[in-house]
């Protein structure tokens, strides 16, 4: 039997998981409040239910990740508290962050998470953590998918230069 081959959650963790670990629950901590202060900006039902849907599995996952840190005798980062809510009118309409900025954020948020997930993955030597952020990494890449449909039936996608001319002819 190898190094390190027994139970996972016998193991310890190592520098590099540990951090990994804190700073995403760190990271997911901002992104709920982050996200619950979008849903009063938000005026698109869709957009609305899909800020939810992050709100939520960003709850589920920092569950995860709490439970994972306490086992291994790690403190927790931070969190912020939950902002109020907020009635769309209420907000000047110079201050409100409009739809496809609020939608292009939570894309950008999901590639970011993506890469986030791979990395950590990568690094783990402990089968269960990189196990953990496979899981997280599927359910951001559904996430991601329902962002961009939305981007896409609301126009709000903004695409880079499309290359149309697939054959070099002139």
């Amino acid at each position: 039997m190898g190094i390190l081959s027994g139970n996972p959650k016998e193991e310890p963790l190592h520098y590099g998981e540990v951090f990994d670990i804190w700073a995403s629950d760190l990271a997911g901590n901002a992104m709920i409040a982050g996200y619950q202060v979008l849903v009063n900006h938000a005026g698109d039902e869709d957009l609305q239910k899909l800020l939810v849907e992050a709100i939520e599995l960003g709850q589920q996952q920092k569950k995860q990740i709490e439970e994972l840190l306490k086992e291994n005798g790690i403190g927790l980062p931070p969190a912020s508290p939950e902002p109020p809510e907020a009635c769309l009118e209420d907000i000047p309409v110079g201050a409100r962050i409009q739809d496809p900025a609020i939608a292009a954020t939570l894309s950008a948020d999901c590639a970011a998470g993506l890469v986030i997930c791979s990395q950590i993955m990568g690094k783990s030597i402990r089968e269960d953590v990189a196990m953990l952020y496979g899981q997280f990494h599927i359910q951001k890449a559904a996430l991601a998918a329902k962002v961009l449909r939305l981007n896409k039936e609301k126009g709000w996608l903004i695409p880079p230069p499309l290359h149309l001319n697939k054959h070099g002819d002139c």
